[in-house]
């Protein structure tokens, strides 16, 4: 690795343990892709041969003795330690050229996301809970991997009397989780913490904070970025409309709101207009709040009309850029200037090489900020 930056590995059956030299030797290339939605994953390539540890430690250890094996992929940059991914290993590809005769191992795997969707529990009664306390308590089974619910409670608690009704978790415990997150607005994701952790986040998509460090493009010495691309998308806004029932008349109430919420503030000046006013169905039974939670949720994610594609050096950048925050953009001109939300980032290492592909979005040209932090 180039000086400032280590690569950290750890393996293991439930509890991963930092990985032997022969294995850290052998590694190729470490690519780890990080989503604001959707589940993140990894993907390792080693070099082997025959005798190579690698075939026990992966191909054997891998196989249906041992239900999953755990890994964790974190980088030292200038001292600090940034976990990239705590996951499971997924599938083991071996490739062999025949001209060169090398072979590699290549290791896939996802975020901790995908032991939730093993198992299903259909059926199980929630009698008297609300949804937040329906996610800590399908969470609280997974508290042996290192993770840690962070709960934020809806504006919106609703009690169901358990003499009337109550809910049943519908498939795994990662499709109930999501469903009711849906049914408030909400998202769900799995965050890497400290080592031995993970924080599994379910709340409103935030785009408030401190803005990470500050990418640059056309700006001398100071440019830290390698390459970008922007796209204006003026026919992606919606302005969802959701049709309630008034309970006593049973007459509908349409609810049509914008994308602007206290969590999801403007990141652009001049949004484009929405061109479409589609229909969210199912909603007859829901209350104005959940209905004006879904209704600026759904707005919120189909005003991002404004992309951001790009890559950069870590070493030049001077730290990991992350997902899920904000960042600033400059040199970029008058129209593309300003904050955005990470939505992906992709690390890719190698031997003396770490880099990083992202991609950027906001809701509309122009910076709401005069001024990008550094």
């Amino acid at each position: 690795m180039s000086t400032g930056i280590g690569l950290i590995l750890r393996i293991g059956p439930g509890v991963p343990l930092t990985a032997p030299k022969a294995v850290i030797d052998a590694l190729q290339s470490v690519e780890v892709t990080s989503k604001a939605v959707g589940t993140s994953g990894f993907k390792l390539v080693f070099r082997i041969d025959s005798g190579s540890l690698l075939q026990t430690l992966f191909l054997v250890a891998g196989g249906v003795s041992i239900p999953l094996v755990r890994i964790v992929v974190a980088v030292s940059v200038n001292g600090q330690i940034e976990t990239l991914i705590d996951g499971v290993m997924t599938k083991q590809d071996v490739d062999t050229d025949s001209k060169s005769g090398d072979t590699t191992l290549t290791v896939t795997g996802e975020d901790l996301t995908r032991v939730m969707n093993y198992q299903e529990f259909s059926g199980l009664p929630f009698p008297a809970m609300p949804a937040e306390a329906q996610v800590a308590l399908l969470l609280a089974k997974y508290a042996l991997f290192g993770v840690v619910p962070k709960i934020i409670p809806s504006v919106m608690i609703d009690v169901p009397v358990a003499t009337k009704q109550f809910r049943r978790q519908q498939g795994t415990d990662l499709e109930h989780i999501k469903d009711l997150a849906k049914s408030v607005g909400y998202v769900f994701y799995l965050e890497p913490g400290p080592p031995g952790t993970t924080f599994a986040y379910w709340g409103p998509r935030v785009k408030v904070g401190r803005p990470q460090h500050a990418l640059a493009v056309d700006a001398g010495a100071a440019t830290n970025v390698d390459d970008l691309t922007f796209t204006f998308n003026s026919d992606r806004a919606e302005m969802p409309i959701v049709m309630i029932q008034e309970p006593l008349s049973k007459l509908p109430i349409p609810i049509a709101v914008g994308s602007i919420t206290p969590l999801s503030p403007p990141l652009g000046i001049v949004p484009p207009i929405p061109k479409k006013m589609p229909i969210i169905k199912a909603a007859a039974k829901w209350s104005p709040i959940r209905a004006a939670l879904i209704a600026m949720a759904t707005a919120a994610r189909s005003a991002e009309s404004v992309t951001v594609k790009g890559s950069l050096d870590v070493v030049r950048y001077g730290q990991v850029l992350k997902s899920r925050k904000l960042v600033g953009l400059r040199g970029a001109g008058l129209a593309f200037d300003g904050l955005y939300y990470v939505h992906s980032v992709t690390h890719t290492i190698k031997a003396g090489e770490y880099k990083q592909s992202f991609e950027l979005t906001r809701n509309g040209l122009i910076s709401t900020v005069p001024r990008i932090p550094a």
